[in-house]
């Protein structure tokens, strides 16, 4: 099905454009909302998933709340166990493991997803700071 251009949709594409950081859905709704003040969080989340249907973004399923991403190549993630930063891996998608697990199952593989889980660097430098000063108390 063919879906009109709507300027609620613009809206939203350019919010998600104007971010770097893996947006959530309730991210993108307070950008667009700035920019206009009448449309609803059912209008805002419609239209990402068009969007992420439609191949213009990509939806970033992650612990937590789903993000987004312009990004449309194939890529990982790396996901925050504490404040739910999500940021690209860099490392490279491995076709091979589409192929690989195609042979050995017989599924259709169309793609993978992998998430990395840990502490980003700064919850890592938060949480050095805090165990510094319970060994000072100490």
């Amino acid at each position: 099905m063919l879906q009109r251009n709507t300027k609620q949709r613009t809206l939203v594409l350019e919010a998600v454009r104007s971010r770097k950081d893996h947006p959530s859905a309730d991210e993108i709704y307070l950008d667009v909302r700035r920019e206009d003040g009448r449309i609803s969080r059912g209008t805002v989340y419609r239209n990402l998933n068009v969007l992420a249907e439609s191949g213009e973004i990509s939806h970033v399923k992650v612990p937590s709340a789903d993000r987004y991403d312009l990004r449309m190549d194939r890529h990982y993630h790396c996901f925050c166990t504490s404040c739910g930063a999500v940021s690209d891996a860099p490392v490279l998608y491995r076709e091979e493991y589409d192929r690989q697990v195609e042979e050995e199952t017989g599924f259709q593989i169309q793609r993978h997803r992998t998430i990395f889980e840990g502490l980003c660097p700064n919850c890592r430098n938060r949480a050095k700071k805090e165990f510094r000063l319970e060994e000072e108390k100490k």
